[in-house]
């Protein structure tokens, strides 16, 4: 099977850097006219250079993803310029935090604002466009937060895990267009936000300890998997939550089973 995304126009949002960036880039290196927003130009104006040295399609716009009017004009930018929206990749996000006794208001409502109602508003956006095409792909980040939530993740994992339920809605109300929308789950992906790859060893070794695949996944995994959702293979799947997360806490303690491994490899 061969994944055919070229020609398609894509809208990444949160683009100027991390998973973001890295799924504009594959996008557009797959063939497609690779739109990324951010709401820094200094990450745009970078990225701009890398599209242009690899010659890649695409374009860069200056977007906030809470607001509905500039989201408006970027979109119908988009549209005159390129003549279709094919698919839109929710990507932007923040993921700050705290302990509910200890939660600020602002970081609350940054949560939902970027995370949740960001999402709305450009999917609110495009929706338009792809039903007169009748034909569109839409994939929203959630988070491992919205399977199973962390310690002082109030603000965050509420935020994914109403993202989940948004998809759903959304999905059913765009299926007679023939319009998928899906969410997908990452787990422990090292990026600047989460350092996860710089935190001190025995936590580093903790953390690892919850995957069934022990081992940080990277932004190819993800990027993989939008290439796919957003191809005609993926037709037949809507609705839903794909969790890539390398398995986390697929059983209550995954890191059983390498200590089995290493017994066995030891006796034999």
């Amino acid at each position: 099977m061969i994944i055919d995304l070229n020609g398609k126009v894509a809208i990444v949002t949160g683009a100027g850097r991390g998973i973001g960036r890295h799924i504009a880039l594959t996008l557009a290196k797959e063939g497609v006219i690779a739109i990324g927003t951010d709401n820094r130009q200094e990450l745009l104006d970078d990225l701009a250079l890398e599209f242009a040295e690899q010659q890649l399609a695409g374009a860069q716009f200056l977007c906030d993803v809470r607001d509905a009017e500039r989201i408006a004009e970027v979109v119908k930018e988009v549209q005159s310029r390129f003549g279709r929206v094919d698919i839109l990749v929710n990507n932007a996000g923040v993921a700050s935090g705290g302990t509910v006794e200890t939660l600020k208001e602002e970081i609350w409502d940054a949560n939902m604002d970027i995370n949740l109602k960001g999402t709305f508003l450009m999917c609110q956006a495009v929706v338009p466009y792809m039903k007169a095409q009748r034909s569109g792909r839409i994939l929203n980040a959630a988070s491992f937060a919205a399977i199973v939530p962390a310690y002082g993740s109030a603000a965050y994992a509420s935020s994914k895990a109403a993202v989940k339920q948004f998809t759903r809605v959304l999905a059913g109300e765009l299926g007679p267009y023939d319009i998928t929308v899906n969410c997908y789950s990452p787990g422990m992906i090292p990026t600047d936000m989460n350092s996860y790859a710089k935190q001190p060893e025995e936590r580093q070794q903790r953390l690892l300890d919850t995957l069934t695949l022990r081992r940080w996944g990277n932004k190819d995994d993800i990027a993989s998997l939008i290439c796919f959702l957003a191809s005609d293979l993926a037709g037949y799947i809507t609705g839903t939550m794909i969790d890539i997360s390398g398995g986390k806490l697929t059983t209550q303690i995954p890191g059983m089973a390498y200590e089995a491994a290493r017994k066995d490899a030891l006796q034999s």
